[in-house]
């Protein structure tokens, strides 16, 4: 049972029971209790017990829940939005229909959850748990997933999309970061929560790079510049491999190199199937460009806007390597590319690929020194 004075003084209001929980040395005690509907807005209950508490439908949105005992909660249909949940034990909780949106969920543990239905956009997920939790209908996009251990999913997300897997800013004594951001120049995304993982470990695990060349048939690497009107270039394009059934990846030339660049580039172009190169107004690309073309034989697609030409490094490399380089798709619209994308990329990529494996398996020719005897 909940503690009769903590309950009361949760009913005199959010600045009379935040004041209490600035000062209190306990505890506060909300065990089994039903807090069904109530507006908890902004409410401060970090460390507290809510264990079986009822929270269904209420509104918690910019609530507080840093390490609190949330254990066999149920939340369903509550409003989380901005919530901050810092190392928070949801373990087996119901939150079916929950919105989450913008909540900080680091180091969360959510095994056992049933997330059905819930919408967890822009949520922060670096190092949660998701232990055998149930996501089916779920949105999970444009979250940052860094760190996260997801084992056993339940069930069909209804979204899984832009899932960020470089850390982002956020410091580990931050209950909420003020900007969710990133120091690292380059930012990878991809679109599902269990195939994250085994891509964080291809980039930072040298002996795991070697099974590159077994799972690349599904990955699109998308190269591109992310000035406004380029991105939604390539957004639409990522968009449409998704509905045939690839796993794009994106990666922004606007943001300056690394020391280990080439080496983060090379192994997303060895998961690739195939590449997408929009080398409409470069500014960067000759060095991407040149990190991938001469390493893989991979058919490589290059699109460019009709106003543009393609930069002289590229007419270099294309002589160069021009057996995988498909000839450059000129298009004079967003949409008329998407119209084409089959025809005129994909299944094109696709062929040359078929090409290329043909000649990788083809016997080598040799000769004898009696042949000019």
């Amino acid at each position: 049972m909940p503690n009769q004075r903590h309950l009361e003084m949760l009913g005199q209001g959010v600045v009379a029971w935040n004041e209490w929980a600035g000062r209190r040395t306990e505890k506060a005690d909300l065990r089994d209790a039903d807090l069904t509907g109530r507006n908890l807005m902004g409410f401060d209950f970090t460390d507290a017990d809510l264990k079986r508490a009822k929270l269904g439908g209420a509104n918690l949105r910019k609530a507080t829940f840093s390490n609190a005992y949330l254990r066999r909660a149920n939340l369903t249909g509550a409003d989380l939005t901005e919530a901050r949940m810092r190392a928070a034990n949801c373990r087996h909780a119901v939150l079916h229909g929950t919105t989450l949106k913008d909540a900080y969920l680091r180091r969360v543990d959510l095994s056992y959850v049933d997330l059905r239905e819930a919408d967890l956009t822009g949520a922060d997920l670096e190092y949660a748990r998701f232990v055998d939790v149930k996501l089916d209908r779920a949105t999970v996009k444009n979250c940052f997933i860094y760190g996260i251990s997801v084992w056993n999913v339940v069930g069909t997300p209804k979204e899984q999309s832009n899932l960020i897997i470089t850390p982002s800013r956020a410091r580990e004594d931050d209950d909420a970061p003020q900007e969710r951001s990133h120091d690292h120049d380059q930012v990878i995304t991809v679109d599902d929560l269990e195939v994250a993982q085994f891509v964080s470990l291809l980039l930072h695990n040298d002996k795991i790079r070697n099974v590159i060349d077994t799972i690349g048939n599904k990955g699109v690497l998308i190269l591109g510049r992310f000035t406004p009107e380029r991105k939604v270039v390539l957004d639409a394009i990522r968009e449409r491999l998704r509905a045939y059934n690839f796993v794009p990846m994106m990666f922004d030339f606007e943001r300056p190199t690394q020391r280990d660049f080439t080496e983060t580039i090379k192994t997303l172009a060895g998961l690739s199937r195939f590449i997408i190169a929009d080398i409409t107004n470069p500014k960067s690309s000759p060095l991407e460009l040149q990190a991938t073309m001469p390493d893989y034989m991979i058919p490589f697609v290059p699109i460019i806007q009709d106003s543009e030409q393609p930069f002289e490094m590229f007419r270099d490399l294309n002589q160069k390597y021009g057996t995988w380089v498909l000839d450059v798709l000129r298009y004079d619209s967003a949409e008329n590319l998407l119209r084409v994308l089959d025809s005129a990329i994909i299944k094109p990529a696709i062929a040359k690929e078929q090409e290329l494996s043909a000649r990788k398996a083809a016997e080598i020719h040799s000769r004898h020194v009696r042949d000019y005897l």
